[in-house]
């Protein structure tokens, strides 16, 4: 099963998937780590991630090859999340072509995943063209995680809402 948790920046799209991957995964879940630790802020974030998680997953830290880290996986993975690796694979000069056909890659694993992507594109056009590329190629692989997912909840305020 394939499942995407989708929402704005601190929506707790991530605490509400962990929640739901611990409930549905048979045996420890992994947690696919994407972020890359750029600055003291970042590292704040990741270590908060790092203490509300505990144990209760066995955490892979991989930002750019997605594709080769699930593979390994050997049960249920959580990947946090979708959108950083976008701007990883976007920083290390990869194009939307070769981003694009990675996602899909991944989501023909037998593996069942749990995806967890910012939701970008309900604010105003940014005003940069790198700021842009990143929200169209975020849009974009919004809308192919949602084709190929079995479940899509959009959350907001810290509730979920059932898309699909």
């Amino acid at each position: 099963m394939k499942t995407l948790f989708i929402g704005g920046i601190k929506s707790g799209k991530s605490r509400l998937a962990e929640s739901y991957i611990l409930k549905q995964a048979k045996q420890k879940p992994y947690y696919l780590a994407t972020t890359e630790l750029i600055d003291d802020e970042m590292r704040e974030r990741i270590t908060a991630h790092q203490q509300r998680r505990q144990d209760r997953f066995t955490t892979l830290e991989e930002p750019i090859q997605l594709l080769n880290a699930l593979k390994n996986c050997a049960s249920t993975v959580l990947i946090e999340c979708v959108s950083m690796w976008l701007n990883n694979m976007l920083y290390h000069h990869h194009n939307e072509t070769q981003i694009l056909q990675e996602l899909s890659d991944c989501l023909q694993l037998p593996n069942d995943l749990v995806f967890v992507l910012n939701e970008v594109g309900l604010g105003v056009i940014p005003d940069n063209p790198l700021s842009r590329q990143f929200v169209d190629l975020s849009g974009k692989a919004a809308q192919l995680l949602s084709e190929h997912c079995d479940q899509v909840f959009f959350c907001c305020a810290g509730l979920t809402l059932r898309l699909k």
